[in-house]
């Protein structure tokens, strides 16, 4: 397994980890991923160090905190083995303050997560979400205090815009804040919004992207095709209403090539997609999840060999689109390119 700084940190992650989106099975949403008991975690947890995989993603939400117990259950006894990744802000109940990233929510939040991941310290604590109610300066202040009294190792962010990520880096520079170090990101090749701005601000601040949903929302599972209705079981059913939107024209455009690649290469339509992922600037770590060990034995075969550069290729023009305003310019226009080259 091929390790990476996550960002400019000095913490090495995986270039896979494990996302425990599947682990407890509560709620519309997560019930239909998955409902993986503590036992049948354990055995995914096993595996995935066997493969070098030490990085463990999860969240308060995850179906009302029971990811988070059947983790902490599923590495009990093997704390100094793995990192444990969690996020919060999003709500967690109805209450005034059971949202949002405020001192009281952040602290709470932590302690909560601790008990249910049955350890003293989380590896990466990143907020699912900008609080635009809360200073930025209340939130860096609260994350100081908990990095300064060992609960917390390092501090990122998911699902914020440039500016909110650039406002909060600037603030933590200025108050001699923890700077968050990374930024879990949807990025697929049927979702490559994550190109034009914050890209870009990860290699200049160096923010490290831990990628979710890799596989575009269960898209590119080599099961999706053009003019066939999706397959009974897929999750797609039951989820797609949750997921970022895809347009599906582009994604048969995609997944025809991924299908080529696949005969030519012999590897699969997500080890395929994933692995085009692994060659992206700022990519530290692909999340990868799994319902059950032979979906995991098949993501983890992603990692430990390269797309060519003609498959890359392919694979970057079929998934193109057109960048938004203010962007395009600097990816048409030479008198731009110039002066501030595109990245990818």
């Amino acid at each position: 397994m091929e390790y990476r700084r996550l960002g400019s940190s000095g913490l090495k992650v995986p270039v896979l980890s494990f996302g425990a989106g599947t682990f407890g099975g509560k709620g519309p949403l997560f019930g239909a991923w998955g409902s993986t008991d503590a036992a049948e975690a354990r055995r995914l947890v096993d595996i995935c160090l066997e493969a070098g995989v030490n990085l463990f993603d999860t969240a308060d939400v995850y179906s009302d905190g029971a990811s988070e117990e059947v983790l902490g259950a599923a590495i009990k006894g093997l704390r100094d083995d793995v990192m444990l990744s969690t996020k919060l802000s999003l709500p967690v109940g109805e209450g005034p303050n059971a949202a949002g990233s405020s001192r009281s929510r952040l602290i709470s939040g932590v302690e909560k997560a601790l008990k249910r991941l049955g350890t003293d310290y989380i590896d990466l604590l990143q907020l699912h979400a900008f609080d635009a109610g809360t200073p930025v300066e209340e939130v860096l202040s609260t994350l100081d205090t908990l990095v300064r009294s060992g609960k917390l190792r390092y501090v990122g962010v998911s699902n914020f815009s440039g500016w909110q990520l650039m406002k909060s880096l600037a603030a933590a520079d200025r108050q001699g804040y923890p700077r968050y170090v990374a930024n879990q990101v949807y990025y697929s090749l049927v979702g490559r919004d994550y190109e034009w701005e914050l890209m870009p601000l990860g290699l200049d601040q160096g923010v490290g992207a831990l990628v979710w949903s890799p596989l575009g929302w269960g898209r590119l599972t080599g099961k999706i095709r053009r003019g066939e209705p999706w397959p009974e079981g897929s999750r797609l059913h039951d989820t797609a209403a949750f997921g970022p939107p895809v347009d599906e024209e582009k994604l048969y455009d995609v997944v025809e090539v991924l299908d080529a690649i696949a005969q030519e290469t012999g590897k699969t339509v997500p080890q395929i997609a994933i692995n085009w992922l692994l060659r992206r600037p700022t990519v530290s770590s692909v999340i990868i999840g799994a319902r059950n060990e032979e979906q995991l034995r098949q993501n983890l075969g992603a990692a430990g060999w390269s797309l060519t550069p003609e498959e890359v290729a392919r694979l970057d023009a079929a998934s193109a689109t057109t960048a938004p305003y203010p962007y395009f310019p600097y990816y048409r226009q030479e008198g731009f390119a110039r002066i501030n080259p595109p990245v990818v």
